[in-house]
């Protein structure tokens, strides 16, 4: 996502129908001059030290552009830990994520308009002629529509904008002739069957060379698809219809949103995340403003201002009025259900709602952007990105961070908006961080971890198209930049479409449709650019007295206003019962479950089964209150059988010419020394022999001292670990026997003990596949002397290491490769303690399919402890926070692990049984459209 340009001025206020000519501005460059009043506030950076970072920026695109063009080209994008090409059907599936892989060089046409905005016009004159002489369309693979449109076709039409303004500069691109356009008319041709559909909503799959439905085409029989799938199409489709004067690519995307609006829920005014396309009911009825909803909204602001059609601008209006009255509770945005719009829908944030600050600039809306910015950047300073998922109280709920952009492009447009230098400080960070975690041999490899920086071996390509964009464009003046930025609009994958199109074969009816379903309050439109009203005080200080109070809100302050419920409790009224404090003994606590619609069922076996009748709750506040207790009580379990589990470690590979760029996610054991407590391992590996480690070693002399690596199989972990301990290693690293085996593929492992008396391991032993482990295994062969650190999250790297005179070698760092977990979720597979033997020859068991949390608890009232509140979430009622910054944070929509024998210990948490007889699908619960579940 991003916001547009124009110099237009911003002398009137527009009417709530302006005309074209006064709104081809946007919110963000008119708010320049309406705050530059406020830039003393902070210490300005130089003209020098932002060169130094926007040349820094040039350097690092370079970097990555360079090796997708050595090592993958003309692959869909770069693996850059292996060093290699990502060839769709070549490597492990990655499930909905390959969606955007369509063998079309995708990292190449993602790049396009990038090169120009860098300045690298000769590099953008022959990326050009690649897509033109080795590109293929007509590939027999089923791909995204969403994601081939905002990225295919955007970065089609965007290398097509920048192309006709170089030729009509005169230097570059004069042999050009709408070739560009033409590959993108004929993809757009290709993408419409997808729209096949009595409603009009496309499908969120097709066949390149076959469609939909043909029983090669292997697609088709989709139902569902997400609101930002079906609603972010109009600004490449409508440009590609302005483009060549066909008019149906506009006429398709815009009966996609006519539905779409038509669909919102019409009290609450919002959408859920995902719509049946052919009968166009919500399947999943919660609403945000990240995943799956974020870029309809900004499509729809982002129209009016390419295609000057007020009714966009109504309709967003309206949406962002009800997104500021139910999901925004600053400095957070918590997802809600689109017919219960006072219940939050999840206690989490995703990361892609990073983008929204920067759509409020574009809006007008400055204060709640600065709120949410700055809470966003809290938590990145404390885990370096900004991970996946993250709690109300700034808890890792998913830890990945593939390197998305969106953080960096609401920092940019802030500064456009307020000309802070304090958001130049910011970018500095995301530049820093990118080098120091994220930066390898081969480019940039995302986070697997952002706890233990553990990489993944991916680099997607709207790492390319869009952060260096922004980042590049946040130092860079207007003389850096070889044409008028303001002149264009950007796209939701940051490709730049010229405002100019707003004039160009304009065919389209623009009957209002909006004022048929509401009535707009004009407030609405007070902040629409241009205007000329006061959005600041005149007070240099502004901006940092907006962010003060929230400086400390991830590490030393709890979140506030999480529950918006508990804004309705009169003084002195007693707080609502939370899950943590619940004892099914407590016969006051059972009359209160009673009053809330919660009843007890006794099961057979002694258990206790709560359900929730929400109709027969006392009143809608406590039927609120039930489904929040419900909802924790859910949470709570889960926790506690996840605070059992030991997190993720990291086997960081230290030496030259790795000096720690490497780092491969390990399993732990439940057993030696624990690494998140005690000082890291440092040493150097060595094979044991036998290789197995079963018997007394017969080169202790080779493993004195050292790491020793030994294969899985043929008998216990414990047994392994005291063979080598007796031999005088430091520490172990088992690496799976059955070849193949990936991260990529398989649940993070943690190694279980023999079922007896352990406490005689002292040493540090951890678990790595045989993909993970074959890069150790390599390092060996190529470089023999190979140095690792063993820890609980990977170290940042010794400049000084990587400035000393490397060992000679006839060959490169090529090998510095590592396969990393590319799932978007983790679980725990571990060995029964009871288990006589390893099994070397089982097979791991896959990650369960993702889901929400369920809708009936069970429990032993004789299992019910008394004080439950040990390391558990503390909402703010309490009026504390619990620091469980070092526990995992396993997915919660991940089931747990699938091995029913796997062994906790012999005491059972309290709650652990909850979700024993969970029975119905969660979100038919948290929706409450049944009476009784």
């Amino acid at each position: 996502m991003s916001g547009a340009g124009g110099d237009r001025g911003c002398g009137s206020p527009v009417p709530q129908r302006a005309p074209w000519n006064l709104v081809a501005a946007t919110a963000a460059l008119c708010l320049v001059s309406a705050t530059s009043v406020w830039t003393a506030g902070a210490a300005p950076m130089s003209r020098e030290e932002k060169q130094k970072l926007g040349n820094q920026v040039l350097e690092m695109f370079d970097h990555a552009y360079g090796n997708y063009m050595e090592h993958a080209y003309p692959a869909d994008e770069l693996m850059p830990l292996t060093c290699r090409g990502r060839v769709r059907g070549q490597e492990p599936s990655r499930g909905d994520v390959d969606d955007a892989l369509g063998k079309f060089s995708l990292t190449l046409i993602d790049s396009l308009d990038t090169l120009v905005v860098l300045n690298k016009t000769k590099e953008f004159e022959d990326a050009v002629r690649k897509v033109l002489r080795d590109v293929n369309l007509d590939n027999d693979v089923v791909v995204s529509v969403f994601e081939t449109n905002i990225r295919v076709l955007g970065g089609l039409l965007g290398g097509h904008s920048l192309a006709i303004m170089l030729k009509e500069k005169g230097e570059y691109m004069q042999w050009y002739n709408d070739e560009l356009l033409q590959m993108a008319k004929q993809l757009g041709y290709k993408l419409l069957p997808a729209f096949n559909t009595t409603s009009g909503l496309p499908y969120p799959r097709i066949n390149l060379k076959f469609g939909i439905r043909k029983p090669e085409a292997r697609t088709g029989t989709e139902t569902d698809t997400c609101t930002a799938c079906a609603g972010t199409l109009i600004l490449e489709f409508a440009a590609l219809s302005r483009f060549t004067g066909a008019t149906i690519f506009e006429e398709y995307a815009r009966k996609a949103l006519d539905f779409l609006w038509e669909k919102r829920q019409r009290s609450s005014n919002l959408v859920g995340v995902t719509i049946n396309i052919h009968t166009g009911d919500w399947v999943r009825k919660d609403s945000g403003v990240g995943a799956g909803i974020d870029s309809y909204y900004e499509y729809l602001l982002k129209a009016y201002v390419l295609l000057g059609d007020d009714s966009f601008l109504e309709r967003f209006n309206t949406h962002y009025d009800a997104i500021m009255r139910y999901i925004s509770q600053p400095p957070l945005l918590l997802d809600v259900h689109i017919h219960k719009p006072m219940l939050n829908a999840r206690t989490w944030m995703d990361a892609l709602l990073a983008f929204f600050p920067g759509l409020q600039v574009l809006k007008g809306d400055i204060r709640p952007a600065i709120e949410t910015h700055e809470m966003l950047y809290q938590v990145i300073k404390k885990h370096n990105f900004l991970p996946e998922a993250f709690t109300t109280d700034f808890r890792v709920h998913w830890a990945q961070h593939p390197l998305r952009p969106e953080f960096a492009e609401s920092t940019y447009f802030l500064y456009k908006a307020t000309g802070d230098p304090y958001y130049l400080e910011v970018g500095k960070t995301l530049i820093e961080n990118l080098n120091k975690y994220a930066r390898v041999p081969c480019g940039f490899a995302a986070m697997k971890d952002v706890r233990t920086g553990s990489h993944e071996d991916r680099m997607d390509s709207f790492f390319l198209a869009e952060m260096f964009k922004y980042l590049y464009l946040l130092f860079a003046d207007k003389e850096d930049i070889i044409f008028d930025i303001e002149d264009y609009i950007f796209t939701t994958e940051a490709h730049l479409l010229p405002l100019w199109l707003s004039t160009t074969n304009q065919s389209i009816s623009k009957k209002n449709t909006t004022s048929d379903y509401t009535e707009l309050d004009d407030s609405n439109f007070d902040w629409t650019c241009p205007n000329t009203q006061i959005l600041f005080p005149n007070d240099p200080l502004y901006a940092q007295s907006i962010r003060e109070p929230l400086k400390n809100v991830v590490d030393k302050s709890c979140p506030r206003g999480i529950i918006r419920v508990e804004e309705s409790f009169r003084s002195g009224a007693k707080p609502p019962l939370r899950a943590r404090d619940f004892m099914a003994t407590n016969p006051e606590h059972l009359e209160i479950l009673k009053k809330m619609g919660v009843s007890l069922i006794h099961l057979k076996d002694g258990r206790v089964q709560l359900v929730q009748h929400a109709i027969q709750a006392a009143s809608s506040i406590d039927a609120e209150d039930g489904l929040r207790f419900m909802q924790e009580m859910i949470e709570l379990s889960s926790q506690q059988q996840k605070e059992q589990q030991l997190p993720p470690r990291a086997v960081q590979i230290v030496s030259h010419p790795f000096f720690g760029r490497v780092v491969l996610t390990a399993g732990p054991a439940q057993f030696g020394l624990d690494l998140s407590k005690h000082k890291e391992t440092r040493g150097f590996v060595a094979s044991s022999k036998p290789y197995n480690g079963c018997s007394e070693l017969t080169n202790p002399e080779a493993v004195m001292g050292k790491i020793a690596l030994i294969q899985r199989g043929q008998c216990m972990f414990a047994e392994k670990a005291r063979n080598i301990q007796n031999a005088g290693a430091i520490g172990g690293i088992v690496i799976d026997d059955n070849e193949g085996s990936s991260s990529d593929t398989a649940p993070l492992f943690q190694m279980a003990g023999d079922g007896k008396d352990t406490d005689d391991i002292k040493i540090p032993m951890l678990f790595l596949f045989s993909k993970e482990g074959s890069i150790i295994l390599d390092a060996i062969r190529e470089y023999e002397e190979v140095e690792v650190l063993l820890s609980d999250k990977a170290k940042d790297r010794d400049p000084d290491m990587e400035n000393e005179e490397p060992p000679s070698s006839e060959n490169d760092s090529q090998n510095q490769s590592a396969e990393q977990i590319t799932s978007s979720s983790q679980e725990v597979d571990v060995v029964d303690e009871e288990s006589p033997e390893e099994g070397s020859s089982n097979s791991h068991p896959e990650s369960s399919s993702p889901a929400d949390t369920d809708n009936a608890a069970s429990f032993s009232p004789s299992e019910q402890n008394s004080n439950p509140t040990e390391n558990q979430e503390t909402t703010i009622l309490d009026g504390e926070c619990t620091d469980l910054d070092n526990q995992l944070e396993e997915q919660s929509e991940t089931g747990e692990d699938s091995n029913p024998n796997v062994s906790w210990g012999k005491k059972v948490q309290p709650i652990d049984s909850i979700l024993a007889d969970w029975n119905e699908d969660i979100e038919a619960f948290e929706m409450m459209e049944k009476d009784e579940l």
